[in-house]
């Protein structure tokens, strides 16, 4: 079976590995679509965290193919979204021997009944397999303790961050605004919700987020009244720059990955009485997900699609490219 390893740093590779006979429990889903994430470049960077090859590959949905004795919630032929995240057994495509980036996956503890959700009838199997990163952007959300009437920033309009932008209008949070250094992902933070733009590079932030937002005073001088900024640039920078800047009582939802140690200025976040919350995988019920893409039509945020054999390609795209969406990996051309 063909699989998307990660064998070292920098070294991923298209191996032939040998077939795990199913069991009971287990189901086998023929894959039809699978994102390449953020993280998976950063696995092949850092050459993988199992001290094995790794296996990539956790944006999924298929079709059922086999489906063990024991498993009664999914059926051979049902279009399914795999949850690639499980305490027990571990994450698909993040550390687990299974992962997305295959023709023909192995579902350990189907029976469970937590891995396997139906595809809604009139949605297409690309579009399914944005349910995970939907549930990324969407629980980052959550973290932020959004409410109607809040001022939000966006910082970053990369897949996550536009998904966040399509759950904020989704709840009806109107005054939302995006930030990023690409046109093109502006042009889709608007398409999905956002009120206004601001393309970093040509203006400044600060300045923006004042004159949209206002201004709440603070003892060293007024800020921005942006109520919640959820960070999904990445940049150390800026995630020091909201502390520095943001409101008193504000708050940030932090859900784009920070390796190295950011220095804090803990005495503004005192002072300010400024919350920060991680964010991390998916909201407690993740067929919320799921409606929001039956919802909203999100499909442009595909912007890539690739056979398996060219996820090198997709790689450097994800690596090199500032205006890419979800770049996605298709099987017999997706659906």
């Amino acid at each position: 079976m063909k699989q998307i390893r990660v064998h070292g740093p920098h070294d991923v590779r298209l191996d032939d590995v040998p077939s795990t006979p199913p069991g009971p429990r287990d189901a086998l889903v023929r894959m039809a679509a699978c994102g390449i994430c953020g993280t998976d470049v950063s696995f092949v960077h850092m050459g993988g965290i199992t001290g094995r090859p790794m296996a990539l590959g956790h944006e999924m949905a298929g079709v059922v193919e086999w489906v063990g004795t024991e498993v009664d919630t999914v059926a051979a032929g049902d279009r399914v979204i795999v949850h690639p995240a499980d305490e027990e057994l571990g994450r698909m495509g993040s550390g687990a021997a299974e992962g997305g980036l295959t023709p023909l996956l192995l579902v350990r503890e189907a029976a469970k009944g937590r891995r396997l959700f139906p595809v809604p009838e009139d949605m297409g199997l690309q579009v399914a397999a944005l349910a995970e990163p939907a549930a990324v952007g969407m629980q980052a959300v959550n973290q932020g303790e959004v409410t109607p009437g809040d001022r939000v920033a966006v910082v970053g309009c990369g897949p996550i961050g536009l998904l966040a932008i399509a759950t904020l209008a989704d709840r009806g949070i109107r005054d939302v605004v995006a930030i990023d250094t690409s046109r093109r992902r502006l042009e889709l933070a608007q398409q999905f919700g956002a009120a206004h733009v601001v393309h970093a590079l040509e203006t400044d932030m600060w300045d923006e987020l004042a004159r949209l937002h206002g201004t709440a005073p603070f003892m060293f001088g007024p800020t921005p009244a942006t109520d919640v900024f959820i960070e999904a640039s990445g940049s150390d920078q800026i995630l020091g720059d909201i502390i520095e800047r943001g409101r008193y009582g504000g708050r940030m939802s932090l859900v784009a990955l920070h390796y190295a140690p950011v220095p804090t200025n803990f005495v503004q976040v005192l002072m300010k009485q400024f919350t920060i919350r991680g964010s991390f995988e998916y909201p407690p019920r993740f067929e919320d997900a799921i409606d929001l893409l039956a919802r909203r039509d999100l499909s442009d945020l595909i912007t890539h699609t690739l056979p398996l054999e060219q996820f090198d390609q997709g790689l450097a795209l994800l690596e090199g490219s500032k205006d890419c969406g979800k770049v996605m990996i298709t099987f017999g051309g997706g659906e």
